[in-house]
């Protein structure tokens, strides 16, 4: 069945890991139930469970299934500078292990699950920030520029000097969609504002994603130029960011992907995150998990917009009090149609 869906408000439910190994070169998590019910197959991008970010949000959605559905799980996860062949034997692995649905994590799995759902047409696939026109693919995509573009206003409103950056993981396409958003949200508030935007790696090289050393290096120069708002869009390099950020008083960081401010392993650094741009990838992938629970598999294209709550910003630790009716104004005008976020740079 081909449908866009609605978001529907997920709890996010957390469940302990029961088994970790590793087998063929990759980080491998099983867990087993007793109900009986449906297995499901994660394959994280670069960074895996655990990188405070893109793929943890996804692993939330996957808890939520295992505590309110009983399903059995596998996850493994992608190595920095692997093949196109890894991606699909990692996939096909899981669906020939009985695994429905098989989940990629990150538009890097959608060139490997247009050739693996092919080969197993029975199996239901969902794939996170990519489009398959697969018939047996159900497509999770966000308006990340939309989120961005209301972070771009609360960096604007929060910057001294109006000398504000941007760190994107990797120079592609997707990543340029936060950018955009972001710039655009600045330059509408603050017109004679600056933004400087960085890439840690380009091309086919992914290692942006995975390297909070570069992160900071990255953070560190531009705070040394005077910039005191930094956006990192760059998974869990942006853990680095936050680490330089929090460093230099008076300065402010916003993550990306998942509340940042309340993850553990960034938590001494809250006072400094300004906010988070989230993006629900929980409900994405809980909601695909229960469709195949309850036997009528959701596929299709399923954009979770900010009119849907798709995305948004986060208020952990207040620190938008003073500016929320200005951020609620800009979301008003692009759900209403007034405002177009561009989508490129």
């Amino acid at each position: 069945m081909r449908r866009v869906s609605k978001i529907v408000s997920a709890s996010i439910a957390t469940a302990a890991l029961a088994l970790t190994a590793t087998a063929c070169g990759e980080s491998s998590t099983e867990s087993n139930s007793d109900s009986g019910t449906i297995k499901v197959g994660m394959a994280y991008d670069v960074g895996g469970r655990g990188d405070n970010s893109f793929n943890d949000s996804a692993a939330r959605g996957l808890d939520k299934a295992k505590a309110d559905l009983g399903v059995e799980t596998k996850e493994l996860t992608a190595k920095t500078g692997e093949t196109p062949a890894d991606r699909e034997q990692r996939l096909a692995s899981l669906a020939e292990g009985g695994f429905n649905p098989v989940i990629g994590v990150g538009f890097a799995y959608k060139d490997a699950i247009d050739k693996v759902a092919a080969k197993y047409p029975k199996t239901t696939f969902g794939l996170v920030d990519s489009v398959s026109e697969a018939k047996n693919v159900d497509s999770i995509v966000f308006t990340e520029e939309q989120g961005s573009y209301l972070a771009g206003v609360a960096a604007a409103l929060k910057s001294k000097d109006g000398k504000i950056g941007f760190i994107g993981g990797v120079d592609i396409p997707l990543i340029k969609k936060f950018a955009a958003g972001f710039q655009q949200g600045v330059k509408d508030t603050k017109p004679d504002a600056s933004v400087q935007i960085q890439y840690l790696s380009t091309g086919t090289d992914m290692s942006g994603f995975g390297a909070p050393d570069k992160g900071k290096a990255a953070a560190k120069g531009m705070l040394d130029k005077g910039i005191d708002v930094i956006y990192a869009a760059a998974g869990g390099s942006g853990a680095g960011a936050i680490e330089a950020v929090a460093a230099k008083p008076g300065t402010w960081a916003i993550g990306v992907d998942s509340d940042q401010a309340k993850d553990p392993a960034l938590s001494k650094y809250a006072g400094s995150i300004l906010t988070s741009v989230v993006k629900n990838v929980d409900t994405g992938v809980f909601e695909l998990i229960k469709s195949v629970q309850d036997g009528k598999p959701i596929t299709g294209t399923h954009v979770y917009s900010l009119a849907e709550d798709g995305v948004s910003l986060t208020t952990t630790g207040g620190h938008l009090t003073d500016i929320q009716a200005q951020i609620d104004e800009a979301k008003k005008k692009i759900v209403d149609g007034q405002i177009k976020v561009a989508t490129t740079l």
